[in-house]
């Protein structure tokens, strides 16, 4: 599935249009061994591809398709160093035949020497500097090459893990040139949604639970990759404790009930897992079948939840004055999405593609609340309109018209990438309502929207569904961890021509619905 067969600089073409783009299924363990086997070709690959003597490529996704064309995504390593924005994805015919590839770092891998003039020790202090106002516990810090910017340099990756002002779990990411010993980028590694929920937001749900051999029921989801509830119970920490019940009826709706908010957590990763298995046919956040866990009553009055790649978990507070967990479905959806960016496309959390990191989690957050089909929470463009984070009962953003936040861009602009990321994801959300919906005024479930134009073009959506599978096919095959605005329109455009052909009507709403955004 990894011969690569470079036709007439197919290295930097897109694929053509073939019948069949959809992902096919695979169980774990078919998983696992198309990923060991692309690893056994990772060296014939690397050189196939061009790649230098001293890079080496490690394996860590592999989606087939069901025309046969295998999508395999890559890490890249320099004499032994982890390269950093030095992803790629390969994209090879059932023949063997090279269709393109798409690459992080557009310059060729390669710095002076791997010998560090700065000492990893003070990479390190300027890691806890930039660290400052939290409270940290542990930091470490490695050698790697820095290739998401123009020219590649020798630098170290610290990591500073602690407690943010907040009390939301603190994991900053700082790259430091090891020639010269200037921060070069960071990032926080806990994603987060700020809410203050008001109420138990899915009514009477059925949960997959599992018998316990003491007697009475644990909450596992068995059915979804074994998915576990835990109670913090105030801790900001570890997994607390397992929810156990006698009955196996859990929670009665009221804030007063400590099962409540886990019948909530537990339902909106029992949704999220079915709504990728439906639309996808993805087998759990990370392809391979396992489930992320939740905890909630995290900490004290804390107002927020958030997503962790180190636990693999959710984890949720009890809002202000511990009265409002923070549990609703389209958070939950969110959250979990992390997830699936992080085993995807990894897309770096700043600028632009980090706009795209958490547009992506409301694009998908808010296709899960249509799919749950919950008559206590229907399905909207909305987000988080449940936990009413304003105080005044309006929502978190708007997709139709995010710039109704305050906030939020309608169109790109060269400024977009200086915007906080839940800002700059204004872009994208917009782009995916008129994808779906159009513009101008209509009513969805009851909710009122009037979605402008950039350029006071008039767009028809092609629906939901369709553009759920484009922006995930784009996600999950053709997105790296630096795409910017520019490069998710030619992903998406390159997805609508796999899965509905060049020309098509899909085709040409991407291009309209970008343009409608100042995409071009």
């Amino acid at each position: 599935m990894v011969v690569l067969a470079l036709q007439n600089g197919a290295a930097t073409a897109a694929p053509e249009h073939v019948s069949g783009a959809q992902a096919a299924p695979l169980s774990a363990s078919a998983r696992v061994a198309a990923i060991k086997t692309a690893q056994e070709h990772a060296g014939s690959a690397a050189r196939q591809l061009g790649l230098g003597s001293k890079e080496k490529l490690v394996v860590r996704d592999v989606i087939k398709d069901l025309d046969g064309t295998v999508h395999t995504r890559y890490e890249r390593t320099y004499a032994g160093l982890p390269v950093l924005g030095g992803d790629l994805v390969t994209h090879v015919a059932k023949n063997g035949d090279l269709k393109g590839v798409n690459k992080a770092a557009k310059a060729r891998i390669s710095v002076p020497t791997t010998t560090a003039a700065v000492p990893a020790a003070e990479a390190k202090k300027s890691a806890l500097k930039a660290a400052a106002g939290t409270k940290a516990t542990t930091s470490t810090s490695r050698k790697v090459v820095w290739a998401a910017d123009a020219k590649p340099v020798l630098a170290y990756e610290s990591v500073v893990k602690g407690v943010q002002k907040d009390g939301t779990p603190s994991e900053l990411h700082v790259i430091t040139d090891a020639t010269t010993g200037k921060e070069i980028y960071s990032y926080q590694a806990i994603d987060t949604d700020t809410g203050t929920g008001n109420s138990r937001y899915s009514g009477t749900v059925s949960l997959s639970t599992t018998a316990s051999a003491t007697g009475g029921w644990d909450l596992i989801d068995g059915v979804r990759g074994g998915h576990k509830t835990y109670d913090l119970n105030g801790g900001t920490s570890g997994t607390g404790t397992l929810f156990h019940d006698a009955d196996d009826v859990w929670g009665d709706g009221t804030n007063t009930n400590r099962q409540t908010a886990a019948a909530d957590a537990a339902y909106g990763a029992a949704v999220t897992w079915d709504f990728y298995k439906s639309a996808f046919n993805r087998n759990g956040i990370a392809g391979d079948g396992k489930a992320a866990y939740s905890r909630v009553h995290y900490g004290n009055a804390y107002v927020n939840a958030f997503w962790s790649d180190s636990c693999f978990c959710m984890t949720y507070g009890d809002g202000s004055n511990n009265n409002d967990p923070l549990t609703s479905l389209d958070v939950a959806g969110h959250e979990m999405s992390h997830g699936l960016t992080a085993a995807t496309a990894k897309l770096n959390y700043r600028a632009e593609s980090g706009g795209l990191n958490e547009a992506t989690s409301d694009i998908f957050g808010t296709s899960v609340e249509f799919f749950a089909n919950n008559a206590s929470d229907p399905g909207d463009y909305l987000i988080g309109e449940k936990i009413d984070i304003n105080g005044n009962g309006t929502p978190l953003r708007y997709m139709d018209k995010p710039s109704k936040d305050g906030g939020s861009a309608d169109y790109w602009s060269s400024r977009v990438g200086r915007l906080d990321v839940h800002y700059s994801s204004g872009v994208a959300n917009h782009f995916f309502y008129l994808l779906s919906e159009g513009s101008g005024a209509k009513t969805v479930n009851g909710v009122s929207y009037n979605s402008p134009t950039y350029d006071g073009s008039t767009v028809t959506g092609i629906g939901r569904d369709k553009a759920d599978q484009i922006w995930y096919k784009a996600l999950t095959t053709y997105m790296t961890s630096t795409t910017d605005y520019a490069g998710a329109r030619t992903a998406t455009l390159n997805a609508a021509r796999d899965l509905y052909g060049s020309g098509s009507v899909e085709y040409n709403t991407v291009a309209a619905a970008w343009k409608a955004v100042n995409v071009n």
